[in-house]
């Protein structure tokens, strides 16, 4: 007998739940792609992507998921030979890095490991070395879905700044993107990464970039951009097919209606605060688990994601634990992506349409798989996670 019969619940760190909303949007004829209504939703698009974002910079809108934004926020910017400078904080980092290494870009990594933020005085140390600044871009993860760790931005402004270094600082804020409060152009983001399937509640396939002033001079000076990946048409259409580089995604554009509509009627600041408090409960949940037994928090105090959290165990208990919330739960938690030893890990997503029941919910799931498996660990995490959500 499993007691996963019933709707299953995906706390995967994206694709997140998508809210019924959103799914019934799309649920409509194919239309018109040349004029009508399709071409004014698209204009209000833009203009409520970059206000989630925190900028007046443009939005391009491009059919692709993360990898694809790597690559594209990259052939704008690079050409072979160009030096990048990568302060990596986990699987995504370094899998950003791949991909400008892949372009022909001369490609340093500044290596965190999986347990540790980022260390704005090393990068400023790199920075400095550069001297005849050859160093056209920092490429940072804002959240590393992988780990759960958060790096902050604004550190590494004061540091380009301080140095009067010219690099852009691009911002990959795939899995932060409306879970976690971030304002471009308050921080001083050049070019800033998203993409739908996580904190915009939208099925996976559409990929954003917002590009401020100085990423379009650097823009400017590269003789020739893939026509595909080239955002200066995206942004500056003169067509309505140059939104997109062909035929547009037009359901997915249904879908990303409804799910702006959702977050401008909550408010991004209480949208921000929800997320917050959702992380507290699961953090609050795993610190009572880990004080009888080997359960911890990835990420150290201090610059833990409010959208995804990165648990360790051992022993291969992480899978264990994962499959057993799967068959017997319902409950799909996320793999141990990246890490030295996958099967001691597991992930809790917490993005996007999420609430107290599903959050606790999972918790609830999770404390029953411990016990069920005979893991060691002190019973009590989901209740302290619903103090938090109490306000207690």
């Amino acid at each position: 007998m499993s007691l996963a019969h019933g709707r299953p619940y995906l706390a995967i760190p994206g694709p997140s739940v998508m809210p019924d909303r959103v799914i019934r949007a799309m649920m409509r004829p194919a239309p018109n792609i040349y004029e009508g209504d399709l071409l004014d939703l698209t204009g209000g698009l833009v203009r409520d992507l970059s206000a989630v974002a925190g900028t007046t910079a443009p939005a391009a809108i491009y059919i692709a998921n993360g990898h694809g934004i790597w690559e594209a926020a990259l052939a704008n910017i690079l050409a072979p030979g160009d030096r990048v400078l990568v302060p990596a904080t986990g699987r995504f980092g370094h899998g950003w890095a791949e991909v400008a290494r892949a372009l022909g870009a001369e490609v340093e990594v500044l290596d965190f490991g999986g347990r540790a933020p980022l260390d704005p005085t090393r990068v400023e140390r790199d920075l400095a070395a550069d001297a005849h600044h050859r160093i056209r871009a920092v490429l940072t993860v804002h959240v590393d879905t992988a780990t759960g760790i958060r790096s902050e931005l604004g550190a590494l402004r004061e540091v380009l700044d301080g140095l009067g270094h010219p690099a852009l600082l691009m911002a990959d804020c795939i899995a932060s993107f409306g879970c976690e409060t971030f304002q471009m152009d308050r921080l001083g983001v050049d070019v800033t990464l998203a993409a739908s399937q996580k904190g915009l509640m939208t099925p996976p396939g559409l990929g954003f970039l917002w590009v401020g002033e100085r990423a379009e001079a650097a823009r400017s000076r590269l003789d020739r951009v893939s026509p595909y990946w080239d955002w200066t048409p995206r942004i500056r259409p003169q067509g309505f097919y140059q939104h997109f580089g062909g035929t547009a995604p037009t359901h997915h554009l249904y879908a990303l209606r409804a799910a702006l509509d959702m977050i401008a009627e909550e408010g991004l600041a209480a949208i921000w605060q929800r997320h917050e408090t959702l992380a507290r409960a699961v953090w609050a949940a795993a610190e009572i688990w880990g004080a009888d037994g080997a359960l911890r928090v990835n990420a150290p105090e201090g610059c833990r994601s409010h959208a995804v959290t990165a648990l360790r165990l051992g022993g291969g208990d992480g899978e264990r634990l994962r499959r057993w919330c799967a068959d017997e739960g319902g409950v799909t938690l996320g793999i141990g992506l990246g890490m030295d030893v996958p099967e001691d890990h597991f992930r809790i997503g917490h993005m996007g349409h999420v609430n107290a029941h599903m959050v606790l919910g999972a918790l609830g799931v999770i404390e029953a798989g411990l016990a069920a498996l005979r893991i060691p660990h002190r019973p009590g995490g989901a209740m302290a996670a619903a103090r938090v959500c109490a306000g207690l």
